[in-house]
């Protein structure tokens, strides 16, 4: 099987699946009924061998908890990651109330993931079918998240998992990180990360980057945009904060929750927004 081939498949899934619109039973407003949740993902290959993999257990990036490939899936040959945008309606609604995220959002966060989680179960049975053992990791029975509810701490350390959609993406070439700790792509800021472990062999993506900030232009409107000051130029975001603030919105609107006010009205929202080379202290 080839690049193209799986690509191809992914597209086709997105675009036929039901559940990338929002239906009657979900539907917080009956306006909402029929909104489609993401436009056509990036995808991106590294080799599980790629020594970004083994920089991830260092303590200043996530830990020594980090997972590595060949841990979840022993004779894998590929990480594949995928990056899904969330439709301009999503993102538009998202610029309208400044204090509250928009109901639009709130479905892209959680019937968005919902959706995810689906098509990568697809890809991976997909891959399976024509002989390639396959892991995704953020719905294996391994993988584990831990906050500082959980750790009896509030250091910013212990906002961590055993697996990271965002520095997967950044390894598998599709962008880097901006400000807020979301990842700035070709398609933007605005969306939603999943990846797949597999035995298959596809060729490495090319890092069209070599700095983590690379595609981040500081300009500080992600700051500006956040109802829970927990973005700051100097420290970037501030989970405890972040976190702070997403309670709140889950009272209101529980069982949905999500911001993403970082991630609109921003110049990195649809792509990227200055290829410039940043280096550290510059």
């Amino acid at each position: 099987m080839d690049k193209k081939t799986l690509i191809n498949e992914t597209g086709y899934y997105i675009n036929i699946s039901k559940d990338n619109y929002i239906n009657e039973q979900t539907a917080l407003k009956s306006d909402l009924i029929g909104l489609k949740i993401f436009d056509d993902p990036l995808i991106g290959f590294a080799d599980v061998n790629d020594s970004y993999f083994n920089k991830l257990r260092n303590d200043e990036v996530i830990g020594r908890n980090f997972v590595l490939p060949k841990e979840w899936n022993y004779t894998a040959k590929t990480v594949i990651s995928l990056f899904f945008p969330f439709t301009q309606k999503i993102k538009e609604a998202n610029k309208d109330n400044k204090n509250w995220p928009s109901l639009e959002w709130l479905h892209g966060r959680i019937e968005g993931q919902k959706l995810i989680n689906e098509i990568c179960s697809h890809i991976k049975k997909y891959l399976e079918e024509n002989g390639y053992k396959t892991v995704v990791p953020c719905i294996d029975k391994r993988f584990s998240t831990k906050s500082p509810i959980e750790t009896n701490t509030n250091d910013e350390k212990y906002y961590t998992s055993n697996w990271s959609e965002r520095h997967i993406a950044y390894i598998c070439g599709l962008g880097t990180f901006g400000l807020s700790k979301g990842l700035i792509t070709a398609k933007g800021m605005a969306g939603r990360l999943g990846s797949l472990i597999t035995d298959g062999y596809f060729e490495p993506d090319k890092r069209n980057y070599t700095e983590i900030y690379e595609y981040c232009i500081l300009c500080g409107k992600c700051a500006k945009n956040c109802p829970g000051d927990a973005i700051t130029i100097e420290q970037g975001k501030i989970h405890s904060k972040c976190n702070i603030f997403l309670d709140k919105v889950r009272e209101k609107h529980k069982p949905w929750y999500g911001c993403g006010k970082c991630q609109v009205n921003v110049p990195c929202e649809n792509g990227i927004p200055i290829i410039i080379t940043r280096k550290n202290g510059a």
